[in-house]
């Protein structure tokens, strides 16, 4: 079972550099849908992802349908929106023989109208105030992925890791 972060359209590079070292960190397999707004080789999504890129495994999609097509049958697939009613939380990630695919949309405009209300049993959101239009995607991106692990108690993760030079010893 491989938990997956997919992004469509991501225009921000220190977005995708960030959300490419919680993949890292996490053994989420990134999913880039095309077009980006950036360059992959910007030096800000660089420096955001530093040393970690050689650890990320990441595909790249032409199109969402293309995304869409090459998903497995099995796998469970959740769309991350504000305009869900379903909250992440609540849902089941136990599930360990099948992926997981956490698709998140654009910084702008999200994902596409279109393809939400075919899909509304799919989309997820995070509680929040109406004082701001959406979290940041790095950080919905953090908060969603380890919500899963937690659930699926961090399976292939340290939970303790002594270093060195530890200011707990």
């Amino acid at each position: 079972m491989t938990n997956h972060i997919a992004l469509y359209e991501p225009l921000m590079p220190a977005n995708t550099g960030n959300i490419a070292r919680t993949c890292a960190a996490t053994n989420a397999h990134l999913h880039l849908i095309e077009p980006l707004g950036f360059s992959t080789d910007d030096k800000h999504m660089k420096r955001a992802g530093l040393d970690y890129w050689n650890k990320v495994n990441i595909t790249y999609h032409e199109s969402l349908t293309a995304f869409i097509q090459s998903l497995p049958r099995e796998a469970h697939l959740y769309l991350i929106s504000k305009f869900a009613t379903k909250t992440y939380s609540d849902i089941d990630y136990t599930d360990t023989t099948t992926d997981h695919y956490f698709l998140f949309g654009k910084e702008t405009t999200g994902l596409p109208e279109k393809f939400m209300r075919a899909n509304p049993e799919k989309a997820l959101r995070m509680p929040m105030s109406d004082n701001v239009r959406a979290l940041n995607l790095s950080n919905s991106v953090a908060i969603v992925i380890y919500e899963a692990l937690r659930q699926q108690n961090f399976v292939g993760l340290e939970r303790v890791h002594r270093y060195p030079h530890d200011k707990l010893k």
